[in-house]
């Protein structure tokens, strides 16, 4: 896991690869993870709107055509149909932002950020306490 994660958090602009970290986490619920991602993101000094903003982001400004490709392929991977998979259309989408290298990454980093969050659920990891 160390090594996929070294390589995928290589591969994406560190921004791009928060936000999907942080959608993923959301979305599986990880306490932990999204704790630990919003922290890093505020850190590398994204804007906490847009951090709040990652619940709703089709409906926010403040995300690019291209982030909201890479959250919409976010959301698909991570909440994968059992009939579709991913459907053309969000897979399409991100194609036309992304190089086909890039979509490589993205999926990886996807699928590294759920295989986390399934660790860190299942081992029950409380996000730390902060004063």
């Amino acid at each position: 896991m160390l090594g996929l994660e070294g390589y995928a958090s290589g591969s994406l602009p560190k921004e791009l690869y928060e936000l999907v970290k942080l959608r993923a986490s959301i979305l599986n619920g990880c306490s932990f993870c999204t704790d630990m991602h919003s922290h890093d993101a505020l850190e590398m000094g994204m804007p906490a709107a847009k951090l709040f903003a990652v619940a709703a982001y089709n409906d926010s400004p403040l995300f690019s055509a291209a982030e909201c490709a890479a959250l919409r392929l976010t959301d698909a991977v991570t909440r994968l149909d059992p009939l579709q998979g991913v459907s053309d259309e969000v897979f399409n989408a991100a194609a036309e932002e992304f190089s086909e290298e890039e979509v490589g990454n993205l999926i990886l980093a996807i699928a590294t950020i759920n295989v986390w969050n399934r660790i860190a659920i299942t081992t029950q990891l409380e996000p730390p306490v902060r004063g």
